[in-house]
């Protein structure tokens, strides 16, 4: 029996051996992304209505660290153009950004078409065809038209039906040229917006109201999850059978380590992957269609003890959760294609009773190396660990790193940028060659400096280098560009984990 085993181990070691674990896998994606407010600037040129983010800086210049905002940003709006060009000098197969809605609709009507918005983003579109790169579009990357949010925003059940119309717009005006559609950008972040800040992970973000702790952010959630469910049975059944494009959700995941081997530590990292990423993946890749159990049981509880009538945590109705689960001849569960994911880092879980709903906390391991952004921590192994998580959770859906990035303070030769770039999607393809992750596709955030919310312009996660104060916005390449054409280019990773800058340069020529 022992010799048995041990053959039947040495032919597992040496299948896994045989494999490349460089190489990137036949037909997968490579690409950058970035966000409408982020980098277009512009922000009311051309028939451009007021977001919620235009109107919340403006009303606090001091939101950010360095009291900047987006009003001009990269100016992408004016330089799609040099954009394309840069896409095109990394050679990236897709391209993922966000259309802005109160750009194609001011006021967020569907009455209020904006031509001149729409006329930008067919120039943005047609061009990255022409240089032979995919347009991923984000409908919703933050940016609310701040007339809906006068309506209540997201915690308004009324704005599911805006956001369905919305995306008949864009699929009537793009859909024709656009096949991969991300519906709403990390959506536990955007929640956040209706309630004070919930920890160093979700900090305050626009509309930035006080709301009231624990049920704002479960309101807007659930008008969130509505809004995608309508746009996805829009699509399959108005859309997909001409236009034949992928719909699916970009999620917020950190990996979440156990603080110690305590089973009620062990506990706690487990509810809070569900409090975090079951939030909205659950309803949406589950055959179940509602929340995570943890979060029924625990919120309802936690509100019968507080002495309320009706749960904080909002209920779907029989015909919700069917539009959010039942097959249909698109999808065997669910009401996606993929599943999107933002992965930066790792953080310890810890029982805490006191820390909300979940009954744990977010922890920064001090063994862990930083980045610029104090939430952010280098722990590539964590990446390969979430990607396995999802996959096992959800099963059945290829799954797509929409955003990964690293933060710096500046500087063309970003050796740790790099480091991490190399070091994570390491971790990826060893999730994709040994644990049979179905990745299909990879977006690092992000194509060039932008606004970091309320880190300003201080924290660097870009590509390329923007001059924010010069005002034709002159962007250069970083070695972290050369190190992402080189990759895709050659089709596989370097071994550059232990180079230096000056070393990467030579090798690159």
């Amino acid at each position: 029996m022992l010799v048995l085993l041990v053959a039947v181990v040495s032919a597992v070691v040496a299948e896994k051996s045989a494999v490349d674990l460089s190489r990137l896998p036949d037909g997968f994606l490579m690409g950058t992304a970035t966000s409408a407010y982020q980098t277009e600037g512009a922000w009311n040129e051309d028939g451009k209505g007021e977001s919620i983010w235009d109107n919340l800086v403006h009303r606090n210049p001091n939101y950010s660290v360095d009291c900047s905002n987006g009003d001009v940003a990269a100016d992408s709006y004016h330089k799609y153009r040099r954009d394309v060009a840069m896409l095109k000098e990394l050679g990236v197969d897709v391209y993922r950004f966000s259309v802005s809605w109160p750009r194609i609709m001011p006021t967020g009507d569907p009455t209020e078409i904006n031509d001149r918005g729409v006329a930008h983003y067919d120039a943005l579109i047609n061009l990255l065809l022409e240089n032979g790169i995919t347009p991923m579009v984000t409908m919703y990357h933050w940016d609310l038209p701040q007339r809906l949010q006068d309506l209540g925003g997201w915690a308004n059940p009324i704005m599911a039906y805006y956001f369905e119309e919305y995306a008949n717009v864009l699929f009537t005006k793009f859909g024709d040229r656009v096949k991969w559609w991300v519906t709403i950008n990390e959506p536990e972040h955007i929640a956040a917006g209706y309630e004070p800040a919930l920890s160093l992970y979700v900090p305050s973000v626009a509309p930035g109201l006080p709301g009231h702790p624990g049920v704002g952010s479960y309101l807007a959630a659930h008008t969130m999850l509505l809004a995608h469910g309508r746009a996805y049975r829009l699509y399959n059944t108005t859309f997909r059978h001409r236009q034949h494009g992928r719909l699916g959700l970009a999620l917020s995941a950190v990996h979440i380590q156990p603080a110690s081997d305590a089973p009620e530590d062990v506990a706690a990292a487990r509810r809070l992957f569900q409090f975090q990423v079951g939030w909205f993946a659950h309803p949406v890749y589950s055959a179940e269609g509602d929340y995570p159990p943890v979060m029924r049981e625990r919120i309802d509880c936690r509100s019968r003890m507080e002495g309320r009538w009706r749960s904080r945590l909002p209920s779907f109705s029989e015909h919700e959760r069917r539009m959010l689960t039942v097959p249909d001849i698109f999808v065997p569960i669910g009401s996606a294609d993929f599943i999107g994911v933002n992965e930066y880092t790792s953080s310890l879980g810890r029982s805490n009773e006191s820390a909300g709903d979940a009954g744990a906390s977010m922890d920064l391991n001090p063994q862990w190396p930083t980045a610029a952004a104090k939430w952010l921590q280098v722990v590539p192994w964590g990446f390969r660990e979430i990607l396995n998580t999802l996959a096992k959770e959800y099963p059945g859906y290829p799954i797509f790193v929409t955003e990964n990035g690293y933060a710096d303070l500046g500087g063309l030769n970003d050796t740790d940028r790099i480091h991490y770039i190399v070091s994570y999607m390491s971790e990826m393809l060893k999730a994709i060659y040994v644990d049979k992750v179905p990745v299909i596709g990879y977006t690092y955030w992000s194509l060039m400096d932008s606004y970091e919310w309320d880190n300003g312009y201080r924290i660097k996660f870009g590509l390329y280098s923007v001059d924010f104060k010069h005002s034709d916005r002159k962007r250069r390449p970083k070695q972290s560009a050369r190190v992402i054409a080189a990759i895709i280019k050659r089709k596989r990773l370097p071994q550059w984990l232990n180079m230096t800058a000056e070393s990467i340069g030579k090798s690159l020529g």
